[in-house]
């Protein structure tokens, strides 16, 4: 068995990738440690890689269809993971996840339409349905237990508004894993409701033991019969720059409507290496998973051990999926701009601002990405303790 090393520091700056080579755009320096974009600095997989290197060696690089053993590991992975038994026509390919999101929000909504999120949420969530003129709809989040909750009473209440529901699952940020029990409440007030649920399973490989994922589509057939979901191997294996998703829609109806809206726009091709990286990391990727998903499992404790004894005002909701934890300073006795200056100016260090996840109620809140060495995250944990006392 191949141990994989995920304390190697791999120089990323001047590669073209967003994570670091974007700072001075988004937070005015490039000196800092970047910890916000959602990918990891660990080394893409070598079985990803050496699937695209071979592909490289036939060296015509045209116009490329998923081929049928892409389909068929695809349909696999969905069994052996998430309990999704799916032949290949309720599967389709997208080229990114929000990318699909936008796709259905332009197919199945019009203009002034409802569409329901829980907040914090990651801001595409939000940005896209107002960037489309629908009505965005927000239900916050309650939290209990060191855990993200959702407020039962006010989405029933919100979905009354709305046609459409996108859930995190798992919930981004924060990772916390909703659960068979809270997925079938939902889907019950969604369904009562009329309301449709795009479910954005991104994470789901990424849930940390002893946690299990829970597909939204599997926990009743009102579920099923009321959703589009999204997954990738892309933040898992880490390979997000291949812009390779799956779409899988169980709903005859809800499939008829937007496969058909995918392939009369031609809007979800993909690429060669779309697709000969999804294959490979499926057909090989599970050692690796489990090594990766222990050496993130030692970051969360590691930040929660941190935090206890350096920083204890700091309240924290950990990953119990993938890695972006949420750190709530208002204790701190700062203000939004205070905190951000010290972060960036002094500590040096990029993490996403919470007020992008749903406005000012989240002022004093930022997202941290644990997907890094260690030795990363405990130099970035210093220099924020600094800068704060």
């Amino acid at each position: 068995m191949k141990k994989y090393d995920f304390d190697e520091i791999i120089p990323r700056k001047n590669t073209a990738c967003v994570k670091h080579d974007a700072l001075e755009l988004f937070f005015g320096r490039d000196d800092l440690t970047p910890m916000w974009v959602a990918d990891m600095d660990f080394r893409t997989p070598d079985f990803i890689m050496d699937a695209l290197r071979t592909r490289c060696n036939h060296e015509v690089l045209g116009y490329a269809i998923p081929p049928e053993s892409y389909w068929q590991t695809v349909i696999q992975w969905f069994q052996r993971h998430y309990g999704v038994s799916c032949i290949k026509e309720e599967l389709h390919f997208i080229p990114g996840i929000v990318a699909g999101i936008s796709f259905v929000i332009q197919a199945m909504t019009q203009p002034g339409d409802g569409i329901l999120v829980t907040t914090p949420v990651y801001p595409p969530f939000l940005n896209l349905p107002q960037g489309g003129h629908r009505q965005l709809v927000c239900s916050p989040l309650k939290v209990e237990d060191g855990r993200f909750a959702i407020d039962f009473e006010d989405l029933e209440w919100r979905a009354r508004q709305c046609r459409w529901m996108i859930l995190s699952n798992p919930h981004n940020p924060g990772g916390t894993v909703w659960g068979e029990e809270v997925l079938r409440r939902v889907a019950e007030i969604c369904y009562r409701n009329n309301v449709n649920v795009i479910s954005d399973e991104i994470h789901a490989d990424m849930t940390l033991p002893p946690h299990r994922h829970v597909s939204f589509s599997t926990v009743s057939p009102q579920a099923k019969e009321i959703s589009i979901t999204f997954m990738a191997p892309s933040k898992t294996f880490n390979m997000a720059g291949l812009g390779s998703s799956v779409c899988y829609c169980g709903s005859d109806s809800l499939r008829k409507r937007f496969f058909g809206y995918l392939d009369a726009y031609e809007v979800a091709g993909g690429n060669i290496f779309a697709f000969v990286g999804a294959e490979a990391a499926f057909k090989h990727g599970e050692e690796w998973l489990t090594q990766m998903l222990q050496y993130l499992s030692g970051n969360v404790d590691f930040l929660r051990g941190y935090l206890q004894e350096h920083l204890p005002q700091v309240k924290a909701i950990l990953p119990e999926a993938s890695y972006l934890a949420w750190l709530d300073f208002s204790d701190m006795g700062l203000t939004h701009e205070e905190i951000k200056d010290r972060l960036i100016n002094r500590a040096r260090v990029a993490l996403n601002d919470g007020t992008t996840f749903g406005g000012s109620n989240y002022r004093c809140c930022f997202r941290i990405n644990l997907g890094c060495p260690r030795a990363t995250l405990a130099d970035v944990l210093d220099r924020i303790v600094g800068c704060l006392k």
